[in-house]
């Protein structure tokens, strides 16, 4: 994917489209200066607000092409609403729709582009916060899905070049916004990618050759060496499959040597059947975006790589298919996991937790890492509970969960926190292992993480279920690439 550039300075010589906010009483808003013919521009853009060409509400947009009696070759308007009442959902709406217009501007040779950035009201640092959101939005919007899957598609090529924004220097701002929409964008290739693309295999060569471009160390296990190990409760899920299993491991050190890391758990089924618990076959296409926490975490790293932040960061990605067959594990059956705790089948369909316990307790005992973060499309319930607006965290340190909340507000990739305790973990018992791997229809999010909080007593551990916010449904059907924003923040706060 192309990468754009962004430069800083109040020098407009060289710009060829200029972007300017327009609230909803058609007034240019307070702060702006430095504009070439400000006073009649702005008299230019009053007459439109009162002609009704152009009303200034949130996302609304006018391209101009060489507007009379001014230099600039374009001016394009944006939408912003009222000022006082603009909230960071508004401005993002806003940031969108300026990014959508430039893209649909054809043959148009956009090159050089001014943006300015949003009012103190939106946050305290809004300078660098705007230019953060804006440096992702923009060099999200050069995004385009185009695997060989989809024939003769034809290739997006972006006319943006550059983004000139009239503030002071906010470079590491820029380069954050970038790096995140870059790992995004890799998020959203693996999730959007068919399942018979997009192996387990696949995930492996995608870690090693981000350990080759970034220089991390990468080690996949594979399914003999597993079983070996221990992993019955992951190799279960994987024994219904002819595909091979991977366990697929990154480290990143930037830190001092030796300082424990933190590390990433990914869910990565690849396709998810149900297993011998075979789900309805409506919509079941959209079970390939069943490892959207594996393709997080490899995104993540992507990130990492370009930002190169003073950290440890290891990665854990457990993938396998979960498909019916002869060999399917099977309601009832009593598994082994690595940590030796046994667990009841009694739903085929609840694997994601059986491959995460695993990959939880191997993590640990390979890394000893400080903190553990899995993230995982884990359950349906979570939709019900959430929609698809918000992911769900829940953890067993309420410091990392807050911090976690943090980096979700200010990267607007947002979490809830629902809640773990005794009362659900109840629902878990078995009368023939340690648990069952389901606790029934109440609180199924809940329950889902009470099981992982079983492997994850001894380090401050918090779980993300992104099922609602991992991908989109309907016309617009694709990976979203969440919650690499909020991550890649919480990371990068982490490193101080």
């Amino acid at each position: 994917m192309k990468s754009l550039h962004f430069s800083f300075n109040t020098e407009l010589s060289n710009i060829d489209t200029l972007i300017l906010p327009v609230t909803s009483s058609g007034k240019l808003p307070q702060g702006i200066e430095n504009i070439p013919s400000l006073p009649e521009i702005e008299s230019f853009v009053e007459g439109l607000y009162s002609d009704g060409d152009f009303s200034g509400k949130v996302g609304k947009t006018l391209l101009l092409i060489k507007p009379k009696d001014f230099t600039i070759k374009r001016l394009l308007l944006v939408g912003m609403g009222e000022t006082d009442k603009l909230t960071t959902k508004s401005y993002l709406t806003s940031l969108k729709a300026t990014a959508d217009a430039l893209d649909h501007c054809g043959s148009i040779n956009t090159v050089n582009a001014l943006v300015f950035v949003a009012p103190a009201n939106i946050t305290t640092n809004h300078q660098a916060w705007s230019v953060m959101q804006i440096a992702q939005v923009f060099q999200k919007s050069f995004y385009d899905y185009s695997h060989e899957s989809r024939g003769e598609h034809p290739v997006k090529e972006p006319k943006l070049e550059n983004m000139v924004f009239p503030c002071a220097e906010q470079s590491l701002a820029a380069k954050q916004g970038q790096s995140t929409a870059l790992g995004m964008a890799l998020t959203q290739d693996l999730a959007n990618m068919p399942s018979n693309f997009c192996t387990p295999a696949y995930l492996a060569e995608t870690a090693i050759q981000l350990g080759k471009d970034y220089g991390y160390d990468v080690n996949i296990l594979e399914r003999d060496e597993m079983i070996e190990m221990g992993m019955g409760s992951f190799m279960s899920v994987a024994q219904g499959s002819s595909t091979p299993p991977k366990m697929i491991c990154l480290s990143y050190q930037g830190g001092k040597s030796g300082e424990a890391p933190i590390a990433l758990v990914g869910k990565g089924v690849t396709f998810d059947t149900g297993g011998i618990s075979i789900k309805p076959g409506q919509a079941m296409d959209e079970m390939k975006y069943d490892m959207g926490g594996a393709a997080t975490v490899l995104g993540v790293f992507k990130a990492l790589g370009e930002l190169k932040p003073n950290i440890n960061v290891v990665g854990v990605i457990p993938s396998t298919e979960n498909m019916p067959s002869g060999d399917a594990v099977k309601p009832g059956d009593v598994v082994t996991s690595l940590s030796g705790q046994t667990i009841e089948v009694l739903n085929t369909d609840a694997e994601g937790r059986l491959i995460l316990c695993d990959a939880l307790t191997y993590a640990q005992q390979t890394y000893q890492p400080a903190k553990v973060i899995d993230l995982a499309t884990l359950t349906g319930a979570c939709i019900i509970a959430l929609g698809h607006h918000v992911s769900a965290i829940m953890g067993n340190n309420q410091d990392l969960v807050n911090e976690l909340l943090a980096a979700g507000q200010s990267t607007y990739d947002r979490f809830w926190q629902l809640p773990l305790g005794e009362e659900w973990d109840e629902q878990l018992k078995s009368n023939f292992a340690d648990m069952a791997n389901i606790g029934g229809r109440a609180a199924g999010s809940i329950t889902a993480a009470q099981f992982l909080a079983r492997y994850t007593q001894d380090v401050d551990w918090a779980h993300l279920d992104i099922a609602g916010t991992a991908w989109v449904s309907g016309a617009d059907k694709g990976a979203t690439g969440r919650p690499v924003p909020a991550l890649v923040e919480y990371l990068l706060k982490q490193a101080g």
